[in-house]
């Protein structure tokens, strides 16, 4: 099997989320990876925060304030998959809960040296 990094950007914003509404998200997730997890193919990941990001860009190394400067689109967080194929990791990113607030997950698969 090869390795998969999935990279979610967009969904919900959790620093506007309601209470109730961030704790059902949150079990929504736990519940996903709890899955992944029974079936074989989950190899961990994270959240990351919008304090303390920055982004260094070309050879002049230009330091940009913020965790999207480049496109706009911040990176939220981030997991580890196998997966036989790209199409059977797009198959498995298709239960993911970020869908549900109109996010988006970048797949790539993990070079191997």
């Amino acid at each position: 099997m090869k390795e998969y990094l999935f990279f979610f950007r967009g969904g919900l914003d959790f620093s506007q989320a309601q209470p109730e509404q961030l704790q059902q998200v949150l079990m929504n997730w736990k519940n996903w990876t709890e899955e992944l997890t029974k079936k074989g193919i989950y190899g961990g990941g994270d959240r990351v925060t919008r304090n303390d990001a920055a982004f260094v860009q070309g050879k002049g190394k230009q330091v940009i304030a913020g965790p999207y400067a480049a496109n706009n689109e911040m990176i939220g967080g981030y997991i580890k998959i196998k997966a036989d194929n790209l199409r059977q990791a797009i198959e498995i990113s298709k239960s993911c809960p970020i869908f549900n607030f109109d996010g988006n997950i970048e797949i790539r698969e993990v070079a191997k040296t």
